[in-house]
């Protein structure tokens, strides 16, 4: 254990589910480092997330996108002057691995860390970095970012530490839920359409469980979906819209989530709360499976280094296969 005061800063701009499978390594951070400033810089539609955390000390923003579209550059001094000031860390980790990221991170400070030319799909990345780690980019996405972080600091993230990890989040709000059956979260949007199961084959597995079916939705063309689905199902529920730290204490007192491939899914991983997330043109790699978090996958074979997003394949995966899992999830396995 190191008991020194360290200045660490943390680079994970985007998107939701990756912030969420990247926050996991905080708990071990303070393992080891238990005396250490842990901030965080992010996208400012992200910050809702991880501002209520208590193991971060300071939440930092950017706002990449909007600079992209005005290009303005009194926005972008802004943003500079902002990054330049943090102060001095000791360590600032890029677990993002994009040349943006990269950007941000070294614009922080001169102790850079990050993926090596080979380990990310943006080789030019590494060019900003002080010191580099080497992982394939094919390996598991949330052992990639421990390992990064990890290999930073110096120390070991194992199976069995993300096995019996805490809760990565925090519970904000109390949340009461009618418990005379199981509470089950469907979460239907996706950054894709082609990342988005049916909403008729959603309609199924709501009317076949015969549950407390919440429909999860982010927007309003997904709140529509959702409508329709309660529409068509006397067992699905329309939620309400949530704010990101609400969402988290909402997945949280669930029984089993089941998915699309999108950060509300991997929240119950994170949460340990049961899940199914179901792949098209994605693949198991995005998620940690366990005994209580699972995959299903469409027939598909996915390219991870040229993601089709014409691959429409989900619509593939057989209800009765998910309603198998769900049941087994539902009663202990």
């Amino acid at each position: 254990m190191k008991t020194d005061n360290k200045r660490i800063a943390i680079v994970r701009l985007s998107a939701l589910g990756d912030i969420v499978n990247s926050a996991v390594v905080l708990q071990f951070i303070k393992q080891n480092y238990p005396n250490a400033t842990i901030d965080w810089v992010t996208e400012e539609v992200f910050a809702p997330l991880l501002e209520h955390h208590p193991l971060i000390s300071n939440v930092y923003t950017v706002n990449i996108k909007n600079l992209k579209k005005t290009k303005s550059l009194s926005d972008f001094a802004v943003t500079l002057s902002t990054l330049h000031n943090l102060g001095y860390y000791d360590y600032i980790i890029d677990m993002q691995g994009l040349i943006k990221s990269a950007i941000v991170a070294r614009l922080i400070g001169k102790n850079t860390y990050g993926f090596d030319k080979n380990s990310t799909r943006e080789s030019l990345a590494a060019f900003f970095y002080k010191s580099t780690s080497h992982i394939a980019y094919k390996e598991n996405v949330v052992k990639r970012n421990c390992f990064v972080v990890s290999d930073a600091l110096h120390f070991t993230i194992t199976d069995e530490m993300l096995l019996t990890k805490e809760s990565v989040f925090p519970k904000i709000n109390d949340i009461h839920l009618k418990n005379e059956k199981k509470n089950i979260a469907l979460i239907i949007g996706a950054s894709w359409e082609s990342k988005k199961y049916p909403k008729k084959s959603i309609v199924t597995l709501c009317n076949t469980l015969k549950e407390n079916c919440y429909i999860i939705w982010g927007n309003e063309k997904e709140k529509e979906d959702a409508a329709w689905i309660c529409e068509h199902s006397e067992y699905a529920k329309l939620t309400p819209k949530m704010q990101l730290f609400e969402l988290v204490s909402f997945i949280s007192n669930m029984d089993l989530v089941i998915g699309n491939d999108t950060g509300p899914t991997h929240l119950a991983w994170a949460q340990n709360i049961p899940s199914i997330t179901l792949l098209g043109p994605t693949t198991t790699r995005m998620i940690y499976e366990t005994a209580q978090n699972i995959g299903i996958k469409s027939p598909s074979h996915v390219d991870i280094n040229k993601i089709d997003k014409n691959d429409f394949s989900i619509k593939e995966i057989a209800t009765d296969t998910i309603l198998k899992k769900a049941k087994e999830l539902l009663n202990g396995f």
